[in-house]
This record gives structure tokens, C-alpha cells and sequence, in this order.
């Protein structure tokens, strides 16, 4: 437990206090503490424990952990591996004993956690505005270097080491420029698309993946018709030309309209992230001149999970984020 925290639990009266460990958002007590937590045998907490887990009602893997603990026998501090449990079995043992102490301590690990989570959005918060200034920082920084490239005759060793400086991080930096101050541009694209994708090439594609992932039933399945409605929405045109005229421009649309239009009962984001790359490399732009993918998996992650809380009026400044992200100018 690399990042947790202990807190106190007093039981009623005061006399007995349990150490809660706090880690991965929730609450951990170990068998020894759920005993003196709920006045139970530990016969009897493992045996509703062990029928959690057989009547599936929680998974095993995501609610037990074995952590190191210290503990004091013959004198002497050992450390050994201690099976804990985390809130929701706790909860749920509460429920199967209908012990009041069970629920007395379900409301104060609750507002603990509560406490915890505000605590923790306070200084991401904080940390996310000092990043801003070091991205300012650093955008003024490569703007100065620009100026010395002008002004100073240098050594190739200095030569190189400011170019390669300006290369990394330029392009990234004005294009957050461009998206602070709402003058983000469409340029450099690819033209117009070499492969279309149609509906039915998009489905036999989604059963393809779903046998990855292991052919669950609710995977790709639709719930309407507004997938056929994205694949169809991307070709649109206008006074006979297309409303989206280049590769990356349609690639944007489909990844973002895919996302939010949530067609299917289950894998919206992942299909839409797959066929956004499906149609990148079918169009033979997915990879650079020197083989790199144009958009890194991280930034893909990212773009759909951003796309996926949107709002729709910020549709047209998402897409002309991608559209840049996955330009040409963004390999250069």
C-alpha cells in the first residue's frame, strides 16, 4: 500500500478503535478487525465472506488485497502478508449480519472517503494550474530559443541541441495557443480519401473485434440505427461537395459522432476508436513517412474519453483538435 492513509474508527463508547487503511479510493479491514468490527467469530465472517464470493454477488480479485503488514509476536515486530477486504464486502457482510455497527461504520467510512475525494480534487486542482504556468513557461521558452536561432551563429552541437528542442514541442505548444484563443484552423490535410467506409464493412469489422474480446453478447450490439447514421453523416455533401473534404476531417467526425452517439450496448468508446484507426489506415495515413503513428494510443485515449463528456457545442472545437493532432503538420 504504496499511497495509503490510516484512519481511526472509534466504535460506540469510545473503548475499542479499529486503524482503517485507506487506498484505491476505498476502506480496508482485515479479517481480525471485521471480527471486532461486527462482534462476530471469525468462523462466522468467513463463512459469509466465502458465500459473497460463491453467490457472486462480488468478485474476489477486485475486493480482497494482501497487504504488508507489522505485527508485534514474542516481543518481536514481523511483517507478513495480511489478507484485507475493502468496503463493498464490508457493506455487504453489514447486510447479512444486520449488525448496527456494520452500518454505523458504512456511514462514516462513506463521509471519510467523501472527505478524501474533495481533498484530492483540491490538489489536483492546484496542481494542474502550477502545470499551466510551466506549459506557459515553457512555450515562452521556445519562442526564445526561435529568436537565438536568428540572432546568434552557432556551433552544430548547439545547433542541434536547440532544433531538436523546437521540433518536440513547438507544434504542440502553438496548437494549445490556437485552441486558449479559439483560432484553431483546418490546413494541411490529406485531400480527399482514397477507401470509403460503409456500413457493412464497419459491422463485419466491430464482429471481428468482439471476438477479442470474448465474444460477449452486449459487445457491438446496436440499440438503433444511428450507427448507420454516423457512417453515413461523414459522406454528406453540399451544393455537390463534401461537408468534410479531407481524410483526417471524416476520420474526426466518425471518431467523435461513434463516441457520442453511443449506438451500441456495450463498447461505444473502444468501437469507435478502433474504426477511427481502421479508417486512417485504410486511407494509408495512420502512419508517418518514418512509420510513427500519427496519433500516439495515450492522445486516442485521451481524445475519447474527452469527446465522450463533451458537450455538443464543443463539437466543432474537438474536431478540429483531432484534426490536428493527426495532420501533417504534426509530423513535420
Amino acid at each position: 500500500m504504496n499511497n495509503s492513509s490510516i484512519e481511526i474508527y472509534k466504535l460506540e463508547g469510545g473503548n475499542t478503535e479499529i486503524s482503517v487503511m485507506l487506498d484505491g479510493d476505498t476502506v480496508w479491514l482485515s479479517l481480525n478487525q471485521l471480527k471486532d468490527l461486527f462482534q462476530r467469530d471469525k468462523s462466522v465472517i468467513s463463512r459469509h465472506i466465502n458465500n459473497i464470493f460463491k453467490e457472486g454477488e462480488l468478485k474476489r480479485g477486485a475486493t480482497v488485497a494482501n497487504f504488508a503488514t507489522v505485527q508485534t509476536e514474542g516481543g518481536r515486530k514481523i511483517s507478513r502478508s495480511i489478507e484485507y477486504f475493502n468496503l463493498d464486502v464490508i457493506i455487504s457482510l453489514g447486510y447479512r449480519i444486520k449488525s448496527q455497527r456494520g452500518t454505523d461504520f458504512r456511514i462514516w467510512a462513506n463521509g471519510v472517503l467523501k472527505d478524501y475525494l474533495i481533498r484530492g480534487y483540491s490538489i489536483n486542482e492546484k496542481r494542474l494550474t502550477q502545470q499551466n504556468e510551466q506549459l506557459k513557461e515553457l512555450q515562452r521558452s521556445v519562442k526564445i530559443l526561435g529568436e537565438v536561432l536568428n540572432q546568434k551563429i552557432l556551433s552544430d552541437s548547439e545547433s542541434i541541441g536547440l532544433l531538436q528542442i523546437i521540433a518536440d514541442y513547438a507544434y504542440a505548444l502553438d496548437l494549445l495557443d490556437q485552441y486558449d484563443y479559439q483560432s484553431l484552423q483546418i490546413q494541411d490535410t490529406s485531400g480527399k480519401e482514397t477507401y470509403q467506409l460503409h456500413y457493412e464493412e464497419a459491422i463485419r469489422q466491430i464482429q471481428l473485434v468482439r471476438q477479442k474480446y470474448g465474444n460477449s453478447e452486449l459487445f457491438g450490439r446496436e440499440k438503433d440505427k444511428s450507427f448507420r447514421s454516423s457512417i453515413s453523416t461523414i459522406y454528406q455533401t453540399f451544393d455537390g461537395k463534401d461537408l468534410y473534404p479531407s481524410i483526417e476531417e471524416k476520420a474526426a467526425n466518425l471518431l467523435y459522432l461513434i463516441t457520442k452517439n453511443h449506438s451500441f450496448v456495450d463498447g461505444n468508446k473502444r468501437i469507435a476508436a478502433f474504426l477511427f484507426l481502421f479508417f486512417l489506415e485504410r486511407n494509408e495515413i495512420l502512419y508517418d513517412d518514418w512509420g510513427k503513428k500519427r496519433i500516439a494510443d495515450n492522445a486516442l485515449v485521451a481524445l475519447t474519453l474527452m469527446i465522450a463528456v463533451s458537450m455538443p457545442e464543443e463539437k466543432e472545437t474537438i474536431v478540429k483538435v483531432i484534426v490536428n493532432l493527426i495532420n501533417k503538420s504534426n509530423n513535420k
